[in-house]
């Protein structure tokens, strides 16, 4: 017998959220709230279930036909909310801030603002793409099957750039490197475009690649990157860099930059830890501003460009943060801006530790930055949390904490 359901919300990750007839909890992708849907292939687990939909009984007025033609016909996981307004995108990302507060943290927070982002596609200026050497197929995975492969033709959600680059490059196929599994296309701040052939050696056909690239009307620098290795230009122009990490939407890593920054008030003649500083933007501003700036990041290319782009005043770590706190001056200002996994409880501890008076964390993942947050309270006390929609059509959402030192 069919089993249909209600979707009543939007949990994090993107799947829809119903309750089977037996009072179950079912989550179902690709879903909107108020969708009242017929599943198909039911998997019951403990305490609750997955599903997918079998048909779409009546569609939610939040539901949209996506723009890529991935996303259904191919099932992609790099987007989970195409489907959706993006009124409704940017209303679900701040019940997961919301949720995870509430949840992880235990610390209720007044309801989340999530600042749009003025570009819902184009946005995306990295991409990976994975070859089956097997099939023959490249391109992104399926949502839930990091095994298999469909082959890409076009992600809306990538600039002009992006899209124009992948489309000369994936018409010379026959000129890539040998048994290469994984490629890395990107665009740089100023509109340069790259591609990064990962594990491997050397690129034989990269100047035959870059030719034909270019009669196509697009200039690329082609990168190979050995296992383990640091990348090299194989062909193409020079090029500082395309291999350490930058934020996927530069712009709104402006804007997220500028507020998190504007948070810790006047900084001239204070002492401030940049932590997981990337390739420098946030420490050149609070040099600008007149503080005393100790900058940590793990990544030595980062940090290579970050001297590159000065200033010379600020003192830059080439280091894990963990494994350098105890060498670092007593901070009066903290910014953190962790990867995905967060800070984990070393640098918690150590933060709790020194004693800076503010604490300012950038994070893209809800559920890690509220169990730091936790794990900084009662020391700390939120001042103020705020979300920027830096990923759109995904599940990922940016948010900003301000964490000022004492009880509230």
């Amino acid at each position: 017998m069919t089993e249909r359901v209600r979707i009543e919300r939007i949990a994090t990750g993107g799947d829809g959220v119903g309750r089977l007839t037996e009072g179950r909890v079912v989550f179902v992708p690709r879903t909107a709230p108020g969708d009242v849907i017929d599943l198909g292939h039911i998997k019951r687990h403990k305490g609750f279930a997955r599903a997918e939909i079998g048909g779409i009984v009546e569609p939610s007025p939040q539901r949209v036909a996506p723009k890529c033609q991935h996303y259904d016909a191919d099932s992609c996981g790099g987007c989970a909310l195409q489907h959706m307004t993006y009124e409704a995108q940017l209303a679900a990302k701040a019940t997961f801030v919301n949720d995870a507060f509430a949840r992880i943290a235990k610390l209720p927070v007044p309801p989340v603002e999530v600042v749009p982002n003025p570009r819902p596609f184009g946005w995306r200026t990295r991409l990976s793409v994975t070859v089956d050497i097997v099939s023959g197929d490249v391109g992104l995975h399926p949502i839930g099957l990091p095994d298999e492969v469909f082959d890409l033709v076009s992600c809306p959600i990538s600039t002009e750039g992006l899209q124009r680059l992948w489309t000369a490059l994936n018409a010379r196929r026959d000129l890539w490197p040998g048994r290469c599994e994984r490629l890395t296309i990107r665009e740089d701040r100023a509109g340069g475009l790259h591609v990064v052939a990962h594990e491997t050696d050397e690129w034989l056909r990269a100047a035959d690649v870059a030719e034909a690239m270019l009669a196509a009307g697009v200039t690329a620098t082609l990168w190979a990157q050995p296992t383990n290795g640091t990348a090299v230009v194989a062909a193409g122009p020079s090029s500082s860099g395309a291999t350490f990490f930058e934020q996927v939407d530069p712009a709104m890593g402006d804007v997220v930059r500028a507020y998190a920054l504007s948070l810790l008030g006047d900084v001239t003649g204070l002492r401030v830890w940049d932590l997981y500083a990337g390739i420098g933007e946030t420490s050149a501003a609070l040099a600008a501003a007149g503080a005393d700036v100790e900058s940590v990041e793990a990544d030595a290319l980062a940090v290579d460009e970050s001297n590159r782009r000065g200033p010379a005043t600020v003192r830059r770590y080439t280091s894990r943060v963990e494994d350098i706190l105890d060498r670092l001056g007593a901070p009066a200002l903290v910014i953190a801006n962790p990867p995905r996994s967060g800070l984990g409880p070393v640098v918690t501890d150590a933060l709790a530790a020194r004693g800076a008076r503010r604490i300012v964390y950038v994070s893209c993942d809800p559920a890690t930055l509220a169990r730091d947050v936790a794990r900084l309270v009662p020391g700390y006390h939120v001042e103020s949390v705020k979300a920027f929609d830096s990923f759109p059509q995904t599940a990922h959402v940016e948010t900003v904490v301000s964490l000022g030192a004492g009880a509230a």
